[in-house]
């Protein structure tokens, strides 16, 4: 894919830049490889950097309300200083890392509703900087992920939706000042149980945290409640737990609890050993004890490149969320 754009904010004659992705579908923990092609202009231009960021929309509530934003929550300089003389090419080959809590976007080749990932070229020429178009790109699980949302599939649950909340898990090693939820449907013989589901994956080079939490259904006097299960591996043995039994057993506990955390099994680093009391976060509605995605810590603006901007205010990135990912070739 590439995408063309003169920087406008140089002016008329100013260099134009293509960015090319060499691969454009990765998973959590891989490397996005391509180059930056750059053209020199009517004159000869001193580049201070060119730099490369992953960008993708979070949610963030606050008060009563509720902002969607755009955050960089990845960033990366591919070229120090150099001086572009007029009508020269000028090539910037790169290898971005992505962040092993990278949220997923694609699942079998489906891309998830809700979700939109994109790598972003900035150049700066004489202390002006052009954010110039974004380049779309596709997160595929982990085989460790893939074999969670298969059982998923296997039970029934269907896909409903996908976003990013801002904020931090409580009890859980996080690097990102979001999370992503996965949203599913039960199936007919969960539907008299809970509402949906959502899933949540925070990964690391050593492992995984699989939390999925359950919008139960209220009783006749009673209203709903959710509750929280927890599951702690290394990659290799989320590879082997049958999973469509543990979700499966985890549902049908749920009419054993009143409400609250549940910890599931498979807990090798010994990290969370039972039942958990502590904060939860009144705003997502949850009413029992226990923490999970309910004890969400409102998160500053720590190791978040760029903040968290106002989606109305990025012009030059907006259509790109729309949908209208610019010029392919």
């Amino acid at each position: 894919m590439v995408f063309k754009r003169m920087l406008g904010a140089f002016g008329v004659g100013a260099p134009s830049v293509d960015t090319v992705l060499a691969t454009p579908r990765v998973q959590p923990g891989g490397s996005l490889r391509g180059e930056v092609r750059i053209k020199g202009g009517d004159f000869d231009a001193d580049i201070e950097y060119v730099a490369l960021g992953l960008v993708t929309r979070v949610e963030s509530e606050h008060g009563e309300g509720e902002q969607i934003g755009l955050v960089e929550f990845f960033r990366t300089q591919v070229s120090g200083p150099f001086r572009l003389r007029t009508a020269e090419d000028r090539i910037v080959p790169f290898q971005l890392p992505v962040p092993w809590e990278a949220p997923v976007t694609e699942i079998a080749g489906q891309r998830l509703h809700g979700m939109a990932m994109g790598v972003r070229t900035e150049l700066a020429i004489a202390k002006a900087v052009d954010k110039g178009d974004m380049d779309p790109v596709e997160i595929e699980p982990t085989a460790s992920q893939e074999a969670v949302l298969r059982a998923f599939s296997q039970l029934g649950f269907h896909f409903k939706s996908a976003d990013l909340e801002r904020g931090r898990i409580y009890g859980v090693s996080q690097q990102l000042p979001f999370f992503q939820e996965i949203e599913f449907y039960p199936p007919a013989q969960y539907s008299g149980q809970i509402n949906e589901v959502e899933l949540t994956f925070v990964a690391n080079p050593a492992g995984l945290d699989v939390i999925v939490e359950a919008d139960k259904r209220g009783g006749r006097y009673s209203s709903g409640t959710d509750a929280v299960g927890r599951f702690q591996l290394t990659h290799e043995q989320a590879l082997q737990v049958d999973w469509a039994a543990e979700i499966n057993s985890w549902v049908a506990s749920l009419s054993q609890h009143h409400g609250g955390s549940h910890t599931a099994g498979h807990d090798p680093y010994g990290q969370y050993g039972g039942h958990h009391g502590g904060h939860h976060d009144s705003h997502h509605g949850h009413h029992g004890g226990g923490p999970g995605l309910g004890g969400i810590a409102a998160a500053g603006a720590a190791g978040v490149v760029g903040g968290f901007v106002a989606a109305e205010a990025v012009d030059e990135i907006g259509d790109f969320f729309e949908g209208e990912e610019g010029e392919e070739e």
